[in-house]
């Protein structure tokens, strides 16, 4: 069983002692930390709550509305929904927060509560600290019997949410429905079930094959969008005559495509497509993670606009990106941000932006993806002893390529030419991540594996 405590949330296994899982205690406990800090922080006594469609769901929702309502707070219950959705939902409502209850791409057995501020957006890392020390506490008092909070449904979100991106100037409805496109559909049994049919009836796609669109829970997979996943939809399309297929994960914030012939596009390239689409009707900046690939900084320097890299972690890529005033944004999982609907991932925004540059382009899947720069990451790591100083080993690699350009705000990232490597220590156990990128996977593995061999070296040095 496992619980971990983060700034951006509580996640953890259904079932077992509390204190070690995501018990109803644990559940209760960390719900009444985070509207305590809404109400005092904000004075706001409306929260937005909406959730996948995992087996846990059902039970934690009611546990959480439940808890935010002995605390004097009003819940507005957007049911199964979007993690996307429920952002937006949030400044809709002008509401003082709100709490996906997700654990995005982890197996059934784990839930969690992400938190949200009154803007839409993930909380900050001193934010979280905060709610982190309520809980620990327990500082938190519930309201008189007559101060109760209220509860009500809003079934109309999503509707709400399709409706705004089908107003976006660059979403193009008749030229998608002018292709009439045939897709492949996985939802992996969970909110995309509901909210992607929605979409692309919305969009005028109305040959769409339903694969695992039944919001019961029962992941028919592992849920997380990898290839090794999606072998499924992959053979489906792959004896069909598709144009393409979408996947997300089970509460909407990242998009997987894949190709007419069965072959993965890549969930790097996700972001890259969508941004050369954007960049192709308005010149702009760019942001996307320390570990994404290189492809968007390509993209977005052959557009005249300029690419910023921030720290692995949406809000990190957020601040970032109002920072340096982005059109596009994301990260290389497939995570769409597009700051004209909202600062938040969102694998909705995403289809409909990525359906419109397909029509327009007039290509199949596999000449636009052939169109791109190809890189591949490679994907590795090395565990270490509790006794080695990780801190330590980083700097020394840090020295060792002072004469590369080197980026330390999210550990450590050497450039050579166009490939890179990034290092970055884990937060919870004693391991140093490894991702290179270069023109091909022989070249980015070799490249890991000599990285590799330098941190061996150091730390045996040391011994």
């Amino acid at each position: 069983m496992a619980l971990i405590k983060s700034i951006s949330g509580i996640r953890g296994t259904i079932g077992g002692r509390a204190g070690e899982a995501l018990t109803p205690v644990d559940v209760v406990k960390f719900a009444a930390a985070y509207g305590t800090w809404v109400l005092q922080t904000t004075g706001n006594n409306t929260i937005i709550v909406g959730r996948d469609a995992r087996l846990s769901g059902d039970m934690v929702n009611k546990l959480v509305c439940a808890t935010l309502q002995g605390l004097g707070i009003n819940v507005v219950d957007l049911g199964l929904s979007t993690t996307p959705t429920v952002e937006m939902a949030v400044p809709d409502y002008k509401a003082g927060g709100g709490i996906i209850l997700t654990a995005s791409h982890n197996p059934k057995q784990w839930n969690a509560l992400k938190l949200l501020n009154h803007k839409g957006e993930f909380i900050s890392d001193a934010e979280g600290k905060l709610v982190l020390e309520l809980a620990d506490k327990e500082a938190f008092e519930f309201a008189q019997v007559n101060d109760l909070g209220n509860y009500q449904r809003d079934d109309e979100a999503l509707q709400k949410h399709i409706d705004t991106i089908l107003a976006l100037p660059l979403v193009d409805v008749n030229a998608i429905k002018e292709k009439d496109f045939s897709v492949a559909i996985d939802c992996v049994n969970s909110s995309g079930g509901i909210a992607i049919p929605m979409l692309l009836e919305a969009l005028g796609v109305n040959k769409v094959e339903k694969l695992f669109c039944e919001p019961d829970g029962n992941f028919p997979h592992n849920p997380e969008p990898l290839p090794e996943n999606l072998r499924e939809i992959a053979r489906v399309i792959e004896k069909g005559k598709f144009d393409l297929g979408i996947v997300v994960d089970p509460d909407v914030d990242r998009l997987a495509l894949i190709n007419e012939d069965g072959s993965m596009f890549g969930e790097e390239y996700t972001l890259v497509a969508v941004a050369d689409y954007v960049l192709k009707n308005q010149v702009g900046n760019t942001v996307s993670n320390l570990s994404s690939t290189r492809a968007l900084r390509d993209v977005t320097e052959k557009a005249g606009g300029q690419y910023f890299a921030a720290a692995v972690g949406e809000v990190n890529v957020v601040n970032m990106m109002k920072a340096e005033n982005a059109i596009i944004g994301g990260e290389g999982n497939g995570g769409i941000i597009y700051p004209e609907l909202h600062y938040g991932r969102d694998a909705l925004v995403g289809i409909a932006l990525f359906l419109t540059h397909l029509a327009k382009s007039g290509m199949s899947m596999t000449r636009l993806r052939a169109s791109y720069p190809n890189y591949h990451i490679s994907k590795n790591k090395i565990e270490l002893t509790p006794d080695v100083d990780v801190d330590e080993v980083l700097r020394q690699m840090q020295e060792r390529y002072a004469k590369q350009p080197i980026n330390t705000i999210d550990g450590v990232k050497i450039e050579f030419d166009k490939e890179w490597v990034h290092l970055r220590k884990s937060n919870t156990e004693p391991i140093i991540r490894i991702y290179a990128e270069s023109e091909s996977n022989a070249t980015a593995d070799h490249l890991a594996n000599k990285i590799i061999a330098d941190i061996k070296e150091i730390i045996s040095a040391k011994a």
